[in-house]
């Protein structure tokens, strides 16, 4: 079975070969070494003062920011399944919050944001999804940083790029909490969760000293010596290492490969009819709309070509697919994807096999790669 499911996704034989390794014990030298060789790729990739890894979902890492980072109130941008989470982690530690509710499809602008913030003096925390993975929306994250930065720099922005991280290269200047997972474009199992911070967000993180195991003060204190407070998820961070020693340095040509690679499916995805979901789709995923047909071509691909792809969640469970596109995806599983969309069309005797889709996916991906 072919995953291209967005998240978990595959793990390719040799990180699953590095994570079979016998397994080393947290608190040795041995380990630390391997640490200290996953915290310096995780800092070279997000260019930013400081990195911690937690053993837990991402849904961990957003707790621990929402809870660290708020001492008044939060605002947040729900356009999804994860944007909704972060008002109920809020809700959860019982943290005054306020949302922005758009549609799944509809990224949030800056001016609804800083309406917002003119309305209530108390915010002091940020949070949005960088890609809401629910249904494929990238929302435009670094313009609404900027702006939130000039309006009050004391305003911590907290961005869950879990669906983004290692997928396209991130401005975090504005960025004081860049949340990543495991089990998206580091093609590892869940249970790592990542969290890069400013030099603003250390230095709060210090200051508040907030909670007992997702305690970020705690966290900063033994990282910094390449070991954690608490037992480190260490089959994981052997098989970050991995990942680090399989890009080589070349994230810039992941990222290139990655966009070629979501641009040229989505043009190839239209040329077959199908409707793009979001306005403003992530190069993380293609997501496509079709209330009455998603939901038969997904089992179509699934039970005659192998090939796994993801439903919605929610009110969309059967409106949507969501095809992958995070990691190092080879060029043949790629054309794979489309001719096996193209033939369950034909399956449903919605348009006949005619090798359009292939055609259109790998003259756009040339022409986008070589720009």
């Amino acid at each position: 079975m072919l995953l291209f499911t967005p998240g978990p996704t595959p793990v390719p034989e040799s990180i699953r070969k590095a994570m079979s390794e016998p397994t080393l014990h947290h608190r040795t030298p041995e380990f630390e070494s391997i640490f200290a060789k996953a915290r310096a790729g995780l800092l070279e990739l997000l260019k930013m003062p400081e990195v911690l890894m937690l053993a837990s979902s991402g849904s961990g890492a957003m707790e621990a920011c929402v809870c660290t980072f708020t001492q008044k109130k939060m605002l947040s941008i729900n356009s999804g399944k994860f944007g909704e989470r972060f008002g109920k982690i809020a809700a959860s530690a019982h943290i005054p919050y306020r949302e922005i509710i758009n549609d799944w499809d509809t990224p949030v602008s800056v001016e609804s944001v800083l309406k917002v913030l003119n309305e209530e003096s108390e915010i002091d925390c940020f949070c949005i999804q960088m890609c809401e993975s629910a249904g494929g929306l990238r929302h435009p994250v670094e313009e609404i940083a900027k702006a939130i930065k000039a309006y009050n720099p004391h305003i911590v922005v907290v961005v869950d790029a879990i669906t983004a991280m290692g997928v396209e290269e991130i401005d975090t200047t504005h960025i004081d909490a860049l949340i990543g997972g495991s089990q998206k474009a580091f093609m590892l199992p869940p249970g790592l969760s990542i969290i890069g911070l400013s030099q603003y967000g250390i230095e709060l993180a210090n200051k508040r000293n907030v909670g007992f195991y997702f305690n970020l003060k705690t966290e900063l204190k033994n990282q910094s010596q390449n070991t954690t407070a608490w037992t480190a998820p260490t089959t994981i961070i052997t098989g970050l290492t991995r990942y680090f020693e399989l890009i080589n340095g070349n994230i810039q040509q992941v990222y290139a490969q990655t966009k070629a690679r979501s641009l040229a499916t989505h043009k190839a995805l239209e040329s077959l009819g199908l409707r793009i979901y979001p306005k403003n789709p992530a190069l993380a995923m293609n997501t496509i709309y079709d209330e009455v047909n998603a939901a038969p071509l997904r089992k179509i691909l699934k039970n005659e070509f192998s090939l796994n792809v993801a439903g919605g969640q929610d009110k969309l469970k059967t409106s949507i697919m969501r095809i992958n596109q995070m990691g190092l995806i080879p060029l043949n599983e790629s054309v794979w994807v489309i001719n096996a969309i193209e033939l369950a069309l034909e399956r449903l005797n919605l348009r006949k096999f005619d090798g359009t889709g292939n055609k259109v996916f790998l003259t756009a991906y040339y022409d986008i790669l070589d720009k």
